[in-house]
């Protein structure tokens, strides 16, 4: 009988279990699926897989948003425009590192899982959670992707279901309440991609009823060659790679260290309180009932301050990449467009002493912001700047932009499933081009720094585009 040996891309999920990360070419399948606790030694490879995922996609999904732009020549060099092509290679990278998480969560469930008697509850609820998150990040991230190894193309839609499926399957498993929780918010926000207004507030309102610290984290090890890749773009880096919209300053660095950066390597949120209640206030809004929704956005605020800060020492960040030399350094004014009113707190001067920095989420929006909102488009606008300053390097923006990247060339040369409609990734036709999300001007002798466009009035104006605003459609 011929052997069977794991592939490379399933073997990821052992590297952990070997320090050295060496791979073994002679490790055929029945030899790990015989070695003992097989099932939670790939519980932690698939850890270990979803941090690398989240890199790909908070790294790249910050570059195509208003967020951030690339401010040296590290990472995509056209992301920024946005240009999102098939045949790019971090196209390609993101795709495997979203399919490699489902790939293995699939192995898990069908090889791993059954043949380690050892295997409890908890490890089976983490790999149905894994593949729920990949089916996940696929329907938010990409036009389509295949739904197993050179399979037909799903829909958006069709992964989201199945996350929804196998969320189900998690939370049935799961006798951790923190974990159940977190389960439970994925659902409402697998619901609200769907545009399922009455499941994303049902599942919502449960997971963070009595629950306001909920909080799902990706975690990273430097010392063992996993590092979170944002935090060296916007803190560990000489060089300044990554540089924020000046009117998101104030909420840079998400992720910092002190001390070895190796041994401080900071976690991801891909699950929070904070989301449960802005999709219970988009709902309401969106419905009608904005006093409703209003104040469920300030009982959201209230969260939001009691979210951990600290202040951090952050000179050395001088937004010297070189990409743009007009960046303000200085404590200078902002106006979110032509437009606006001057605002303040926006900018930070980090040379006259330490910063504070928003862990988990920061905002500068307020109850007098909310109150002086009295129409259903106001609300929504401050809604969705609430999103982004919450969601802030989190991978999040992209999605509500309406922006989805493509099936790769790679995946097209090798699957005839893949279509010529796959291939073109989907930008809104109300989004700027040539770098213009991250585009303003500083008039440094009055101290003024005025963005080009402010993206949340744009998506307000275009709120029935199909690609955006689940519930106004």
């Amino acid at each position: 009988m011929k052997k069977r040996y794991i592939t490379a891309a399933l073997f990821a999920g052992m590297l952990a279990m070997d320090s050295c990360s060496v791979l073994n070419p002679n490790v055929t399948e029945p030899v790990f699926l015989e070695n003992p606790n097989a099932a939670s030694s790939w519980v932690t490879g698939l850890r270990r897989q979803l941090a690398l995922t989240m890199n790909q996609v908070v790294v790249s999904t910050e570059l195509v948003s208003d967020n951030y732009y690339n401010n040296r020549t590290l990472s995509s060099k056209v992301f920024d425009i946005p240009q999102i092509d098939y045949y790019d290679l971090d196209v390609n990278n993101l795709q495997i590192q979203v399919q490699r998480l489902r790939e293995m969560s699939e192995y898990g469930l069908n090889k791993v899982l059954p043949a380690d008697p050892a295997a409890t509850a908890a490890d089976s609820a983490e790999v149905y959670f894994s593949s729920a998150f990949a089916h996940i990040l696929s329907g938010e991230l990409f036009i389509g992707l295949p739904g197993s190894a050179g399979g037909a193309v799903l829909t958006p839609a069709e992964h989201l279901q199945q996350a929804v499926r196998q969320l189900d399957q998690a939370i049935a498993l799961s006798k951790n309440a923190a974990e159940t929780a977190a389960y439970t918010l994925l659902k409402a926000r697998a619901y609200y991609a769907l545009g399922d207004a009455a499941n994303a507030a049902k599942f919502a309102a449960a997971a963070t009823d009595n629950n306001g610290t909920l909080l799902r984290q990706v975690k990273y090890d430097g010392v063992n060659n996993v590092p979170n890749d944002m935090q060296t773009y916007l803190f560990s880096s000489t060089n300044n790679e990554f540089a924020p919209l000046p009117r998101l300053d104030f909420l840079d660095p998400k992720y910092f260290h002190t001390g070895l950066a190796a041994n401080d390597q900071k976690p991801v949120t891909i699950a929070k309180a904070e989301e449960g209640w802005l999709i219970i206030a988009e709902t309401q809004i969106a419905g009608g009932n904005l006093t409703e929704g209003r104040n469920v956005l300030k009982q959201l605020l209230q969260l939001v301050a009691n979210r951990p800060s600290v202040m951090v020492d952050d000179k050395k960040e001088t937004r010297n990449g070189g990409n743009r030399t007009d960046y303000p350094l200085k404590a200078v004014k902002v106006k979110f467009d032509a437009n606006d009113t001057l605002r303040s707190n926006y900018v930070l001067d980090r040379q006259a002493g330490n910063v504070k920095v928003y862990t988990v989420s920061g905002t500068l929006v307020t109850n007098n912001d909310l109150d002086a909102a009295v129409t259903e488009d106001q609300l929504l606008y401050i809604l969705y700047r609430l999103r982004q300053e919450i969601f802030m390097a989190e991978g999040r923006r992209m999605t509500d932009l309406g922006i989805k990247f493509p099936v790769s060339q790679t995946e097209q040369l090798n699957n005839p499933n893949v279509k010529p409609e796959h291939l073109k990734a989907q930008v809104p036709s109300f989004i700027p081009l040539s770098r213009g999300m991250d585009d303003f001007t500083y008039d440094k002798t009055n101290g003024v720094v005025t963005m080009k466009y402010d993206m949340n009035a744009v998506l307000v104006k275009n709120k029935h585009a199909k690609e955006i605003f689940p519930f106004t459609n």
